[in-house]
């Protein structure tokens, strides 16, 4: 019983020495392998340190979910100075792979490690994937042929580390940078977006950024915490309408010879902007070179950034202004003589002519500036200044981009106003406004008298939610019979002149207007804006729409260079919207 008891002790004991001696084995084998180099280094080095941990910034789309801003894995590629076998291999395969200097790859790569201070070297950011797969398996091949690179006279690329990181990026290039702005993602511990939805919703996107504490003892090794994304923007572009009325515009500048120009689509009935284009435009993903695209003082988004005196189109706020207070009716009878005089001061028609007797369907049809001044003065100074306040003239829309500038109206009582000032102001010169801020005042003609905030997120979504925009009203500043009254007014003077402006199939009102740009405090008559403001089906407008090109050489004639404009952008987007013309709808209504 005993040798049988003393039999049973040997063969366990053999069993237990076995067993630790496979232990033994597995920790020699573990303690040599590359990923100990990574723990002696945790160990060697027990205590804590901070990092900071960023949320993925969100993405933004366009109405129909078209990718507009991302991002995408990159690396940075590094030398982790304390674990390099041999820098020629490093150098020379960086230099190829990478084509950087073999010099400087080599002395980097030769840094003496220095605990504390001198550990790891940066050679590249910003290498993309296909990249680092080239390299990994370079390094994987050499590993295996001297596994701990410990011969010298073969290569290895022992220390030469990557780490992934998140780089944004813009697929569609330079299509709508104007709204979208900018992340300077190059700065990695300060990026921050600017200009469009990019600066104006930077929190929003970029989530949290905080800083934790890791502990650097293997024994205390813990998870290390990642952060929610940052909100996602579901913007109101349509990229198609946007891609379109981009490609109008951008033949539009060169036919024309013009400086620069803005295009805005907006639907009137819930202010959502369908398009907004404007030249010059970068491509944000190289965002370095906005210097050299805007010079100083230039503005990176005219539709918002930009003040101008826009000229005749402003004669709608005053036509309309006048009907809602029934100083006027559309046939309400004028003599023009050619000048009027205001506050002590000649007016006179762009023309310079006397046009006789009119009404006020072909003083709008002939951009009478005699006949408007006239309006204006049976309105009177406090009801045409009130109306204008309605309208939101001299006051921002607060539309959600970033840098949207204000040009204050002078009104009766300011240092800066003048009797003859209620004369140039109802035909749109010595008043200035943004095309924005033109837009939404325009809104509330095509939209029953309801003025619509102009915006462009329709809805953003955070921690699997969606949120949406709810259109806001900022007022009714004229009713809605004089907005159907003006509307029909200024289609028919379109169709009375055969403006340039008329599509087949639907019909639209709209209007014309030339500025003289002043230089030097006095008006050039050979340097102009030219603008029109249109919208449509007229019964039911889905779409109103705002052009205005800077200096054209072409012609200085807003009927002559704009109007063809806003033709253009509605034959492409009654397609895009799907509106049938009016005669398929009228029948549609009428069954």
């Amino acid at each position: 019983m005993k040798k049988i008891n003393f039999t049973r002790f040997k063969f366990l004991a053999v069993l237990l020495t076995m067993f630790a001696l496979v232990i033994f084995v597995q920790m020699v084998r573990i303690q040599n392998s590359t990923d100990a180099e990574y723990l002696d280094k945790w160990a060697a080095n027990y205590g804590y340190e901070m990092r900071t941990i960023q949320s993925e910034r969100g993405y933004i789309y366009d109405r129909w979910g078209n990718l507009l801003a991302g991002n995408k894995e990159v690396y940075e590629i590094g030398i982790e100075l304390q674990f390099v076998k041999n820098p020629a291999a490093i150098a020379s395969t960086i230099s190829n792979l990478l084509d950087m200097d073999y010099g400087f790859v080599f002395k980097a790569a030769s840094t003496p490690y220095v605990p504390g201070q001198t550990v790891y070297i940066t050679l590249a950011d910003y290498i993309l994937f296909s990249q680092i797969e080239e390299l990994s398996a370079l390094k994987t091949k050499y590993e295996n042929n001297n596994p701990y690179g410990d011969d010298p006279n073969k290569p290895s690329l022992r220390g030469l580390v990557w780490t992934p990181h998140l780089q944004r990026t813009y697929p569609e290039h330079t299509l709508a940078s104007n709204v979208l702005g900018f992340y300077t993602f190059y700065d990695r511990e300060g990026g921050a977006g600017y200009y469009g939805v990019e600066e104006k919703y930077d929190s929003l996107l970029a989530g949290i950024k905080k800083n934790i504490m890791i502990s650097l003892d293997p024994y205390e090794m813990q998870k290390i915490p990642t952060a929610p994304p940052g909100a996602s923007l579901i913007l109101t572009i349509d990229r198609e309408i946007q891609r379109s009325v981009e490609k109008i515009l951008d033949q539009a500048v060169a036919a024309n010879k013009a400086d620069s120009g803005s295009i805005i689509v907006m639907n009137p009935e819930n202010g959502e902007i369908l398009a907004m284009a404007n030249t010059p435009r970068i491509d944000p993903n190289a965002y370095w070179e906005y210097e050299d695209i805007f010079p100083a003082g230039s503005s990176y988004n005219k539709s918002v950034n930009q003040v101008y005196e826009p000229g005749s189109i402003f004669k709608i706020l005053t036509m309309a202004a006048a009907l809602d207070a029934k100083v006027v009716t559309p046939l309400t009878p004028f003599t023009d003589f050619g000048v009027i005089t205001v506050g002590g001061w000649d007016i006179y028609n762009w023309d310079r002519g006397a046009w006789g007797d009119q009404n006020m369907i072909s003083c709008m049809q002939h951009s009478l500036n005699v006949c408007l001044s006239w309006v204006a003065t049976q309105l009177g100074p406090d009801r045409f200044y009130d109306y204008l306040e309605r309208f939101g003239i001299g006051h921002r829309t607060n539309i959600d981009l970033a840098g949207e500038e204000v040009y204050p109206l002078s009104v009766p009582g300011d240092p800066t106003w003048y009797t003859v000032n209620l004369a140039t102001n109802s035909f749109g010169q010595g008043v200035a406004v943004t095309p924005i801020q033109f837009i939404m005042a325009s809104s509330a003609i095509a939209n029953d008298g309801m003025m619509m905030a102009p915006h462009v997120l329709k809805s953003y979504i955070q921690d699997g939610k969606q949120y949406d925009t709810a259109p806001q009203v900022m007022g009714k500043p004229i009713s809605a019979e004089t907005a159907h009254t003006l509307t029909e007014m200024l289609a028919t003077s379109l169709e009375q002149e055969a403006s340039d402006a008329l599509i087949e199939g639907y019909r639209v009102a709209g209007k014309t207007g030339t500025a003289e740009i002043a230089v030097n405090g006095q008006y050039s008559s050979n340097q102009t804006n030219a603008s029109f403001i249109g919208w449509g089906p007229i019964e039911d407008p889905k779409f109103i729409v705002f052009v205005w090109l800077e200096k054209p050489r072409s012609s200085i004639w807003g009927s002559i260079v704009a109007a063809p404009v806003f033709r253009d952008v509605v034959k492409e987007i009654v397609v895009l919207m799907d509106i049938p013309p009016d005669t398929v709808r009228m029948s549609r209504t009428s069954e």
